[in-house]
């Protein structure tokens, strides 16, 4: 029984701590390091809210220390997933009827947590399993989640009340119901905040969940499951699995009561499941909803007018911020001639004060890539550049794995601007410039325009407001997210919602009210108070 209307109003922004020496945070943030390091842990799945573990285990290392074990987690079967989706499915009545001020304070709950009692937990476990620096654990595990939960409790309550007008003698009301069946949750391992917010956002929606966390993601992914747990989240309506993809795929996929997929991660893998999930969609019993957020090759567009520092400063944030591994990563560069040496050499200068290491240390800006197989890849990209005519490298290129995975912010420059790594996601701290005519702007744009399949994020450098604007317009759909004098990363919710179109996914920006409508299925109610008796109308009656 419903006894009030209740509202949720737009919250601020969660604040970012700075962890400058000697702060309080920055002595909390360095205990809770050494305290996880210390301690192994065992992680198991939660399938319906138990613990679930297997004798197949694999071990846990921080990328920029692979020496050490911060602990080990199950590998599942596909018995698992079927138990998952038996537990979603299970628990979906209750948490479906679950009155929406209760559904809503159980992830209120959980931000004042991560907020608090956790914040240090949660950014340890980040900093740990996925190798970001203190200031990037802060602004994604801790502050960036909050955001998503405390944002969707408010865009959710606002479009509940979105209702159909009128007519005398009648009322219409709409229902926003949770989708038919099950929602599966594929997440990456780059951003903790996205770990959380696919399987949380469908969820709060009235939806239940299987979520299958990247594997090297599960040590953060750990601690957020002992959040919602604390927070009040009933058994079942999360429930996470490690397995590989192709057999979450294979069970989710063939299961009629398949309601929809949220997925970051690789174009390849999405375009694999959306084709699946064309194959099988006889088997459905409605359209499964597939909502995904792929790759990037993000571009820095630079004008003649633009300012030295201000370029510079976006290109060194924009490509080398954690390594490089955000779908946002600036990652192609295109220089005006007039500016080209300036930029370079301010460039090339600003690389070389970058500390390379651990993420304990905090005086490091660049840490460890996530793993072998990624190192290996960004390796044979900066291998190949230096044997390439067409390419030379101006700083970087050093790779060395044998403490951790670590490789130097790099910066190719290249003659050809469709050479390879203008034109293919690296996903590493790996900057390609090329330098264009500065009186051929429209040349840039186009070149920008046309040279990659993805159209996640971009930017435009200049003071001079015609360029902008010629710029915003030509590239319209080049970028889903598009900076003006600023770097291409840092998405905050409820300020720019996140996500590209074209190869990088489906566009339904996470942090906005459009990503939850996804999750919804609306009812109309139609209620007449003086319904008709009889099957005629007055144009029918006799002169």
């Amino acid at each position: 029984m419903n006894l009030g209307y209740f509202h949720y109003p737009l919250p601020v922004n969660e604040p970012v701590l700075q962890y400058a020496p000697g702060s309080a945070e920055r002595s909390k943030l360095q205990a809770a390091l050494a305290q996880m390091k210390k301690k192994p842990v065992d992680i198991p799945m939660n399938i319906g809210g138990r613990s679930v573990r297997t004798s197949n285990k694999q071990t846990i290392h921080p990328p920029h220390e692979h020496a050490h074990v911060l602990g080990s987690f199950s590998i599942g079967e596909e018995k698992h997933v079927q138990q998952a989706v038996d537990a979603a499915l299970k628990a979906k009545q209750a948490w479906a009827d679950m009155p929406w001020e209760d559904r809503a304070h159980i992830f209120l709950k959980a931000a004042d947590l991560l907020a608090t009692k956790y914040r240090f937990a949660i950014n340890a476990a980040t900093m740990l399993g996925q190798s970001k620096n203190a200031y990037q654990a802060e602004i994604d595990a801790a502050c960036e989640l909050i955001d998503f939960l405390k944002f969707n409790v408010h865009f959710l309550s606002e479009i509940y009340t979105q209702q159909p007008i009128s007519a005398p003698g009648m009322h219409n009301r709409m229902e926003y119901r949770p989708l038919e069946g099950f929602v599966l949750a594929v997440t990456p391992f780059n951003f903790t905040a996205i770990g959380a917010n696919l399987p949380t956002s469908a969820a709060m929606c009235g939806n239940t969940v299987v979520w299958k966390p990247a594997y090297t993601q599960i040590y953060s992914a750990h601690v957020i499951m002992k959040v919602l747990e604390e927070a009040g989240l009933p058994d079942g309506v999360i429930n996470t699995v490690f397995v590989d993809g192709p057999m979450v795929g294979k069970v989710c996929f063939s299961h009629p009561d398949f309601a929809g997929v949220h997925f970051t991660g690789s174009t390849v893998v999405f375009n694999q499941m959306w084709k699946t999930i064309g194959n099988n969609i006889g088997l459905y019993k409605s359209y499964p909803r597939i909502v995904g957020e792929t790759g990037g090759k993000d571009f820095v567009l630079i004008h003649k007018s633009a300012d030295v520092d201000v370029a510079v400063t976006a290109l060194a944030r924009g490509a080398f911020e954690f390594q490089g591994q955000k779908c946002s990563a600036a990652s192609r560069a295109y220089l005006p001639s007039n500016l080209a040496e300036a930029i370079k050499q301010k460039l090339v200068a600003a690389v070389e004060t970058m500390k390379v290491g651990s993420t304990e240390d905090f005086g490091n800006f660049v840490n460890a890539v996530i793993d072998e197989k990624s190192f290996n890849k960004i390796k044979g990209y900066i291998d190949n550049a230096k044997k390439d005519r067409k390419a030379k490298i101006l700083v970087g290129g050093t790779c060395d794995k044998s403490v951790g995975y670590f490789i130097q912010p790099t910066v190719i420059e290249t003659r050809d601007p469709k050479y390879v790594t203008m034109c293919e996601e690296i996903f590493g701290p790996v900057l390609t410039i090329y330098v264009y005519d500065a009186d051929d702007f429209e040349g840039a744009m186009h070149l920008v325009n046309t040279t990659s399949s993805y159209a996640l994020t971009g930017a435009v450098i200049a003071t001079d407001r015609h360029a902008v604007v010629a710029a915003t317009k030509t590239l319209r759909n080049a970028a889903g997210n598009f900076y003006i004098n600023d770097k291409p990363t840092g998405a905050v919710v409820g300020q720019q919602p996140f996500g590209g179109a074209r190869a990088s996914g489906t566009n339904d920006k996470a942090g906005s009210m459009l990503n939850l409508y996804r999750w919804l299925s609306a009812r109309t109610i139609k209620e007449t108070f003086n319904p008709p008796t009889h099957y005629g109308y007055p144009f029918l009656e006799q002169e």
